[in-house]
């Protein structure tokens, strides 16, 4: 057998004739010649060829479990982009160890708790640290807080190739497929490999862990110093050491610090000398501040007990004396999580006001779930039904029956009902000038309305555009009602639309 191959190569027929044209026959191992394979530049046009490893940070970049709500995702993707185009600027894509690096929602966080810490700002070392960071220090020694191989196993096993893969020709199919998934190739078994979702349980878990222990915000993938590792906090509420029954109110913007906090002794005396100068002076912007402070010492020391209840109650009061239904709406949302808890107090009596709110912001859904929430032994309480049948006057336009229950309101009810019964005179105005013809006695409408005295009702009626409808006559003064139904309907309209302030959460 010849040793130039196993068969020898004709040249193409080119002409119509009969002979051939002679040329040099040459064996096929030795004519054909491979042509030279393509570059794989990555800088070629085309898909992009990424490495595992950068494709393993991405997917875990957009997990769900890796997710911080304080992060955007359009702020994370734009981290993510100068994160891998800085290496690929720099020539450092395979260098990169990328199962190691922070993810970017990550960074993004602890620039920002550098940013807003002034103990890192003040250390030298930090801020030099800080000012030189770059991804070329992801090649020095890793923290020791988070371990790729405790977070995902299977993209650490992905770094390593595979030596069958490390001579192959890079030109062929299989090697330029781009697989999205982390699965591998050449179906290995998944039977002792953790699970997505475990594994993204697993590093929500170390890191909550983590910052309960109080860990750095220094970048975990810078080395550690000494400066980096602050002081443990203290785990549970603070206890107070303040010993000053006066404390002016400051909203927090970092964490309480116990020598400012007044324990609950001090706070017991300080709500007695509270009571004793509303008493003396009546000086209602140092009362309420008082009481928002001695509210926020008992909130960060995290005190729910009857004395909690009482201190809301009191500020509650006040406030409703003083028209702040901004301040009594924080009190009295605060207090309904704390009678949940049956920790004393006059749950019956708030409940009663809570009523009577909703009738003056004509807030009827809520209405509708504490109508619906209320018990047998709630409407049996002489508040709660007061609260009750003047919804129902309400609902009716009876009159007549809401002043006087308007007349007999018990507690501190009639504060609330102040804020809405001028609008019911002007809907009961209103409803008088369309059943009396031509006029009615301003008696009357004094007795009716609830309004003290003749000169009161008068006075209500001329501030509203009415004036010119009184009439004197030798025995009384009458309302001309055909004259003032206008006056009094326009009114109406004017204070059914003013906005009613919303409950403070």
């Amino acid at each position: 057998m010849s040793s130039t191959g196993a068969y020898t190569a004709v040249p193409a027929r080119r002409t119509f004739g009969h002979g051939y044209v002679d040329e040099p026959v040459k064996p096929f191992s030795t004519a054909y010649q491979p042509s030279p394979p393509a570059s794989t530049n990555n800088t070629s046009k085309g898909k992009r060829d990424w490495p595992p490893p950068v494709r393993s940070y991405v997917q875990r970049s957009f997990a769900e479990g890796n997710m911080i709500p304080d992060v955007d995702r359009e702020e994370m993707e734009k981290k993510l982009k100068l994160v891998i185009s800085h290496s690929v600027e720099a020539g450092t894509l395979a260098d990169v160890d990328w199962d190691n690096l922070p993810l970017p929602q990550m960074m993004i966080q602890n620039e920002r708790a550098y940013e807003h810490d002034p103990r890192l700002q003040k250390s030298p070392s930090v801020h030099k640290s800080y000012s030189k960071l770059s991804l070329q220090e992801t090649n020095q020694p890793m923290s020791k807080k988070r371990k790729s191989s405790d977070l995902h196993p299977v993209e650490a096993s992905e770094n390593r190739t595979s030596p069958w893969k490390q001579s192959a020709d890079l030109t062929t199919f299989e090697n330029r497929i781009s697989y999205p998934d982390k699965r591998p190739r050449h179906g290995a078994a998944q039977e002792n490999l953790p699970s997505k979702s475990s594994q993204a349980a697993n590093g929500r878990k170390k890191r909550f862990e983590n910052l309960a222990l109080g860990s750095s915000p220094v970048p975990p993938w810078r080395p550690s110093t000494p400066h980096d590792v602050p002081s443990k906090q203290p785990e549970g509420p603070i206890i107070g050491r303040c010993q000053e029954l006066e404390k002016k109110y400051f909203r927090l913007t970092s964490a309480p610090n116990p020598d400012t906090v007044r324990p609950l002794p001090v706070l017991e005396r300080t709500l007695d000398h509270l009571k004793k100068k509303w008493r003396q002076e009546r000086n209602y912007s140092y009362i309420c501040d008082q009481f928002k402070s001695l509210r926020q010492d008992l909130t960060v020391q995290r005190i729910k007990t009857g004395f909690t209840v009482n201190a809301y109650e009191i500020h509650a009061r006040i406030a409703l004396e003083k028209g702040d239904l901004g301040e009594y709406n924080q009190c009295q949302t605060q207090l309904r999580a704390l009678y949940a808890q049956n920790l004393g107090g006059h749950p019956t009596e708030f409940l009663a006001y809570r009523i009577l709110y909703f009738l003056h912001t004509s807030n009827r859904t809520e209405m509708n779930d504490v109508l619906a929430d209320l018990t047998n032994a709630d409407k049996q309480d002489l508040a709660v039904k007061h609260a009750l049948d003047t919804r129902s006057a309400l609902a009716l336009g009876n009159y007549h029956k809401f002043f006087q229950l308007y007349l007999e309101t018990p507690n501190m009810g009639a504060y609330l009902m102040d804020m809405f019964v001028a609008r019911e005179r002007l809907s009961a105005l209103s409803a008088v000038c369309r059943a009396y013809k031509p006029d009615v006695k301003l008696r009357f409408v004094t007795e009716e309305l609830g309004f003290e005295s003749d000169d009161e009702s008068a006075r209500f009626i001329c501030d509203n555009g009415a004036q010119h409808s009184l009439e004197e006559r030798t025995e009384s003064v009458h309302l001309l009602t055909s004259k003032a139904s206008i006056s009094f309907e326009q009114a109406l309209k004017a204070a059914s639309t003013q906005p009613h302030p919303k409950a403070s959460t």
